[in-house]
């Protein structure tokens, strides 16, 4: 049966946040009534697939907008390229496995992330985009403009936005030197070992594209935890919960196909968790909060980087 999940994060993550946001606004004082508000706090949130991300965002932003604090969440997940640009990417890159399917660096349309962020930090109108992981039988396709939800579009905006979350699990990851991914490449590994360095280069190159982004985020949450190949069993409890849902013993995905599904992730687990746990920020210590989970995804330790 799948295992019921009770958030315990937010009551951890809410007062790290109040704190981080008071700094920030100390940092950056609104000059005059006239003017444009301050820019948001930039949160990002990393996560393993199946922890409990969504759940979380979830009462964060309600808890925070019961505290007079108006928070968007956002997904990296919504920013993926389109369908057309997928099987193009995979394409020209026929034998790059990393890119066949979505998901690694590479994946995302990040000049579409880079515009709607350059929005957001100025309180300026934008939309945010909108995708449906179940077209094209599950290959997935970014919605038409007309569906993505209006953001500040009342100028100037009436309760502009004070805090920002962006999250998603590769939230963070930032690229790491050609030698580090050799070394980790010849290592024993779970599934680096499955493919070509040059590959594993690539996707390293294209993280880099990331970092303009990154360098926004004022705090950064992350649910680590105490052994990332639980991601499997997560994702496993996932699709029987699809099932029980929909009362279809055939819906969702077999065990076959779920550690196919998680090995195209991986990779980029094995690259560059080791980076986001040493901490993301060099010039902003305490910014960063790391919570721990065990298999059954309840917080075993926290941590502030």
């Amino acid at each position: 049966m799948a295992t019921q999940f009770i958030d315990d994060k937010a009551p951890i993550c809410i007062p790290f946040i109040l704190n981080r946001l008071q700094l920030h606004q100390q940092a950056h004082p609104s000059s005059n009534s006239n003017s444009k508000p301050p820019r948001p706090l930039i949160i990002g949130l990393n996560g393993l697939q199946g922890v409990g991300k969504s759940t979380l965002v979830v009462p964060l932003a309600e808890a925070l907008n019961r505290e007079g604090i108006p928070t968007l969440v956002c997904s990296i997940d919504d920013f993926y390229l389109t369908h057309e640009q997928q099987l193009a990417l995979a394409h020209e890159n026929p034998d790059n496995a990393l890119w066949q399917v979505r998901g690694e660096p590479g994946t995302h349309d990040i000049p579409l992330l880079k515009s709607v962020f350059s929005s957001l930090l100025t309180h300026a109108p934008t939309s945010l985009p909108q995708y449906d992981k179940a077209l094209f039988s599950g290959q997935g396709d970014r919605l038409p403009p007309s569906t993505w939800t209006p953001i500040n579009q009342q100028q100037p905006p009436q309760n502009p936005f004070q805090v920002v979350i962006l999250e998603g699990w590769c939230i963070g990851f930032r690229p790491i030197s050609p030698e580090a991914v050799a070394t980790k490449h010849s290592a024993p590994s779970r599934t680096l070992h499955q493919h070509r360095l040059e590959h594993l280069l690539a996707i390293n190159e294209k993280l880099g594209e990331y970092d303009d982004v990154t360098r926004l985020f004022d705090a950064f949450l992350h649910i680590d935890s105490e052994n990332t190949e639980y991601v499997y069993d997560w994702r496993l409890e996932q699709e029987e919960h699809l099932r029980l849902t929909r009362g279809d013993p055939n819906a969702g995905m077999t065990k076959e196909q779920v550690v196919r599904f998680v090995d195209a992730y991986y990779p980029a687990y094995e690259l560059y968790s080791e980076g986001l746990r040493n901490g993301l920020f060099t010039d902003k210590p305490g910014a960063q909060l790391r919570m721990v989970v065990g298999r059954d995804r309840k917080v075993k330790e926290v941590i502030e980087i």
